[in-house]
């Protein structure tokens, strides 16, 4: 019991650790991270809980299941893009006799400050129909926390919690319920509830329809209307109830106002607020979930408005200021900066950064060849697309550039390069090597090995890069074809020559460029 000042990630980790938790699983991705480094960071006050990052968010799931069929409550989490890798597991869970509580956390990132898309979560949860909180400040994030383990264990079934940037990185104070314990060892009574086979799936699939019809009674009972304006009626969702509270003062007559924090949605709710207004507005952050189904369930004299008619911004991250217009009041005034020419400031390798000299070598092994193909993939090293290192080509997803390079050797580029770092390697590229071992392609993968998953803010990679030979190794790559090399410039020329002999071969060849971040370096001599 107390208070602290906590951001919204670490108002969700230390809800969960108050609600019993005995297990965590993650993978890092910004705005999801502080979750995890919460847990390992306070461990020390809450015995007896493991929290491990994982190798990448589908196994992170997959043990977070374990753990629930143990009996235990579980969290895993991770941001919005992750839940596509974790998507079998996830959607699939749904049907299962989930026993220990079982809370997934995933942190959208609107306005893509640290992600390639805005995809809004919601819609996994509302596809899966699984129940879905989302918090609009950290109370909300601690409490909803505590609650989703309740309703997961209550209804046998996983619980999405959805957050966004703003309110993982924001700071609130927060008032602390009391401790409970963690739930004791003991597996799952029915093991038809946890095997999917079709004979028994058809029958955890009716049961889910079920459950889905109750828990959206359970949502109708949280919504409540507040009575206003017989012309003008608001919807929000999440963290947007705060930016429309942030304006109401301003209003000259008070909206009928719905607040949406689950889901299902409250359908009953909605249209009795409908059935009060003309006009209704949507403010929800991301995507227009709650706006597309409103047009299917209500009477269409009303006017709906939202993003999809671009009452409110469609991309991007709302913020007080944007919704303005959409509530009839007049932009705020700022200050005009005039004749201001500031310098652009792109982001850039740190100085002296290992992953530039591998560009280095890589580039000018490269040069001989015209319609070469370098794939890479999500990284620090990603900022290799930039000047002046002008050096890969395509970034898509977590493991896309063994399976894309492997594809434009098929198609007759060559060479065909993939550029991986470590982490990213074991997340999901090892299973691409393995394919193009298997069918012979001519291609060459360079692993940036710096020792820690970088761009997150240096946590360890799953296992040490001195297995990445014997992996390579392992998976059926030659031998005389898997190379260790220095990532630095005095060792420039050597790195050059072998490079330009694996980019020759016509099979497949592992080039694995070591040296350690400086960033994780520094990190680690603070420690």
């Amino acid at each position: 019991m107390g208070f602290e000042t906590l951001m919204g990630d670490e108002a969700i980790a230390l809800g969960a650790l108050h609600a019993g938790l005995s297990a965590a699983f993650a993978y890092p991705g910004t705005p999801s991270t502080e979750i995890m480094e919460y847990f390992q960071e306070n461990l020390g006050h809450n015995g007896g809980i493991t929290a491990e990052w994982c190798a990448n968010e589908k196994t992170a799931y997959e043990s977070a299941l374990g753990a629930s069929y143990a009996g235990r409550r579980v969290m895993v989490s991770m941001k919005h893009v992750g839940l596509n890798v974790a998507a079998d597991p996830f959607v699939n869970s749904a049907l299962v006799k989930i026993k220990g509580g079982l809370v997934l956390v995933v942190a959208d990132d609107p306005g893509m400050h640290s992600s390639q898309d805005e995809q809004d979560s919601r819609w996994y949860a509302e596809f899966a129909r699984v129940p879905c909180f989302e918090p609009s400040d950290q109370q909300e994030a601690y409490d909803m926390t505590r609650k989703a383990f309740e309703v997961s264990e209550a209804y046998s079934c996983p619980v999405l919690v959805r957050i966004t940037t703003r309110l993982a990185h924001s700071r609130a104070v927060v008032e602390l319920g009391s401790q409970l314990p963690q739930n004791a060892v003991g597996k799952a009574p029915d093991r038809w509830g946890w095997t999917l086979m079709p004979h028994s799936a058809r029958g955890l699939w009716k049961d889910l329809l079920g459950k889905y019809e109750r828990l959206r009674a359970e949502a109708e009972a949280a919504a409540n209307i507040e009575a206003g304006s017989a012309e003008f009626g608001v919807i929000t969702t999440g963290l947007a109830r705060e930016y429309y509270l942030e304006n109401l003062p301003e209003m000259a007559e008070k909206p009928t106002w719905l607040h949406i924090g689950r889901y299902p949605m409250p359908y009953g709710k909605i249209r009795e607020l409908c059935g009060r207004v003309k006009r209704v507005l949507v403010i929800e952050e991301g995507y227009p979930l709650v706006e597309r189904y409103l047009r299917g369930i209500l009477d269409q004299r009303i006017a709906i408005e939202g993003k999809e008619t671009g009452a409110i911004p469609l991309t991007g991250e709302l913020s007080p200021d944007n919704i303005r217009p959409a509530l009839g009041l007049a932009a705020r005034k700022g200050q005009a900066c005039r004749d201001l020419a500031l310098p652009k400031r792109p982001p850039q390798l740190c100085q002296g950064c290992p992953h530039a000299d591998s560009f280095g070598f890589l580039k000018e092994a490269l040069a001989e060849y015209p319609t070469h193909s370098v794939n890479s993939d999500i990284g620090c090293y990603t900022l290799g697309a930039m000047p002046p290192y002008d050096a890969i080509e395509t970034v898509v997803e977590m493991g896309a550039s063994v399976g894309m390079a492997r594809g434009a050797a098929a198609a007759g580029l060559k060479p065909a390069v993939a550029v991986v770092g470590d982490s990213t390697f074991y997340h999901s590229g090892l299973t691409n090597l393995i394919d193009a071992v298997s069918h012979k392609t001519p291609m060459t993968l360079l692993v940036l090995d710096n020792e820690t998953t970088g761009m997150t803010g240096a946590q360890p990679t799953i296992l040490p890069g001195q297995r990445l030979k014997d992996i390579a190794v392992a998976c059926g790559v030659d031998p005389a074809h898997v190379h260790i090399v220095n990532a630095h410039k005095k060792d420039h020329a050597q790195n050059v020559e072998i490079m330009k002999r694996e980019l020759a071969y016509e099979g497949v060849s592992v080039v694995i460029a070591v040296r350690a971040c400086l960033e994780a370096a520094k990190k680690a001599r603070k420690a």
